[in-house]
């Protein structure tokens, strides 16, 4: 499945309501819409001027959906659907995001430090269609930068 438009990733987003997540270190499970989203706001929080990663927080999770039964298989998975509508940074970060082996750059660093303070943030983090302008945006001009390849 790869991902061409905004709606089918608003979609995707909005399947993961209710959808609970790999449990956390206290055991506890996350529903992977909430997670998304608070994610997305602490990420928003830290690197304001950086949309791409702030998108990266809130669509790491979908490979839940995709791979439900494949763990190993999931960021992989993930990553190949949002490449073409949100670009190779994004898709390489998501792919990276659980394997804690890998070298990090300061993106991966701040990806993975929010996604864990997610897992016990309590925050009103907003709803999903807050981020529609900034999807569509970065759907945009990751169109227009693949035109040009």
């Amino acid at each position: 499945m790869e991902l061409r438009s905004v709606e089918e990733l608003m979609d995707l987003l909005y399947a993961c309501r209710g959808v609970r997540g790999t449990p956390d270190r206290a055991g506890r499970s996350v529903d992977l819409h909430e997670h998304a989203l608070r994610t997305a706001a602490l990420l928003r929080r830290s690197r304001p001027a950086d949309k791409e990663l702030q998108l990266t927080g809130l669509v790491h999770s979908v490979g839940h959906l995709l791979r439900p039964a494949d763990p190993a298989g999931r960021a992989q998975r993930a990553a190949d659907a949002v490449r073409p509508l949100l670009g190779q940074r994004v898709a390489r970060l998501v792919r990276l995001h659980p394997w804690l082996g890998t070298p990090a750059d300061d993106d991966l660093l701040s990806l993975r430090q929010a996604a864990e303070d997610a897992l016990t943030a309590a925050f009103d983090a907003g709803v999903l269609e807050d981020w529609r302008t900034v999807l569509e945006l970065v759907a945009a001009r990751n169109s227009r930068l693949g035109a040009v390849d």
